[in-house]
């Protein structure tokens, strides 16, 4: 529910995001960070290395490069046979994406890292598969077996009835891991789907979740087609229609905003999601929604496949700061921590030699090391998009287009080069499964 508060309004909004991130970006580039150094030297160096990696995937063929989303994670081409299927049962567009509106949101809510052990054996055999798209095929799996669905003999959903009866058990044995292949943040995804059961049932979101005395992520669809300002768009063959991004992008920050931890940062006792204090600028509050990005990415690109639908607005939208993106920077040496600053946060001497980052204890999402981390990763992406569009050559290339087949890409790549043995972030990071 959308709140009275016009600083609450603010720090929801998607514009929030690049304008708070800015300052703090100055800040790096005045060297008036708590725990960074920022060195733009190495910039240009990321590019090449990211222009590298699109030409070897995609050659020069960049409309073929797909947005960044979870479809993606879905890996093998898993999610197609669902569609064939649904096709052939007759299933019209607007249930089919529903359906992909209930998988997305359930499946994007259990996406935060699960560390650097856990993997998920697929039931069609193979390799294991860690990291987002062992989450990804973990979570298809689960929706194909009708695990967050409370409707008999109707496996495709995920409503609030399957998901009130979910627990903590139920989705370690479903993504199973156990003392030898152990999750990260375990129990916080299990109270993120429990929480969405409630946020679904909430009479303040009734106008965006029910519909026909069912609760359920899919409904949404139907509110985008007839809110007043969804554009009605004249085609031959189907209802085709623009959506304005802020009219889902509400849904997703407001509608779904008590699904995320109480205990994050509030005003008037609301709280306010992915937001959080920076003490470099004076405890200057710092937005960045980026699991909340992520499902808008996602569900974005169900609309345009699914329905032939078309979003307005999408340049507000933000490239994603998580440790792959982020950890990009830091290991090629454009971001780089202050040892000591950091050791004394945690009231720790400063030894000599100054240890690895590596070896330093485990930062929280709040900590202001993360928060300007994350800013500044921010607006570093909006940078390295535009150093790739020049260096390509294709003015066109979206910013989820960078993520997939550069930024994000790379940032694994890397880290896989220097960390073979973890390929994890070049930090330590305190997960419990709703931030990163």
């Amino acid at each position: 529910m959308a709140s009275s508060n016009p600083r609450i309004t603010y720090l929801r909004s998607l514009p929030s995001i690049r304008a708070e991130c800015s300052k703090v970006f100055a800040a790096a580039q005045e060297g008036k960070l708590g725990y960074w150094d920022l060195d733009l030297s190495k910039e240009q160096e990321i590019v090449d290395f990211v222009c590298q990696l699109i030409a070897r995937d995609y050659g020069t063929d960049y409309s073929s490069i797909p947005p960044h989303g979870r479809w993606r994670h879905f890996v093998g081409g898993r999610v197609d046979p669902l569609l064939a299927q649904w096709s052939k049962d007759n299933v019209d567009s607007m249930e089919v994406a529903r359906r992909m509106f209930d998988l997305m949101v359930a499946s994007v809510l259990m996406d935060a890292g699960a560390g650097n052990v856990w993997k998920f054996k697929p039931k069609d055999g193979g390799e294991p598969i860690g990291r987002s798209e062992g989450l990804g095929v973990g979570s298809l799996e689960m929706f194909e077996n009708g695990l967050f669905s409370g409707v008999e003999g109707q496996p495709f959903r995920v409503d609030s009835v399957g998901l009130s009866k979910i627990t903590t058990d139920q989705i370690a044995e479903a993504m199973q891991v156990s003392e030898s292949n152990p999750m990260d943040g375990i129990e916080g995804r299990a109270n993120l789907l429990i929480r969405l059961s409630s946020v679904l049932t909430d009479p303040a979101n009734a106008a965006y979740f029910t519909k026909d005395g069912s609760s359920r992520p899919g409904n949404i669809i139907d509110y985008l087609a007839v809110h007043p300002s969804s554009q009605q768009i004249p085609s031959p063959n189907s209802h085709k229609v623009a959506i304005n991004i802020d009219t889902l992008w509400e849904i997703v920050v407001s509608g779904l905003s008590g699904v995320w931890p109480p205990a994050r940062s509030k005003i008037d006792g609301v709280s306010l999601g992915d937001v959080w204090p920076v003490d470099s600028l004076q405890g200057n509050l710092v937005p960045f929604h980026k699991l909340s990005q992520w499902l808008t990415y996602s569900l974005i690109e169900v609309v345009e496949k699914i329905l032939g639908w078309s979003f307005i607005g999408k340049e507000n939208m933000t490239g994603l700061p998580e440790y792959r993106n982020g950890g990009l920077l830091i290991d090629f040496g454009l971001l780089n921590p202050r040892i000591p600053e950091l050791l004394k946060s945690f009231d720790l001497p400063v030894p000599t030699p100054t240890p690895e980052f590596l070896s330093l204890p485990p930062l929280h999402a709040s900590h202001s090391a993360i928060v300007e981390f994350r800013a500044v990763t921010i607006i570093m992406l909006d940078r390295l998009a535009e150093g790739i569009r020049k260096k390509t050559g294709d003015p066109t290339l979206s910013l989820p287009q960078v993520l997939e087949a550069g930024t994000w890409k790379a940032g694994r790549e890397i880290a896989k080069k220097l960390r073979p043995t973890t390929s994890g972030p070049p930090f330590n990071i305190v997960s419990d499964g709703t931030i990163f």
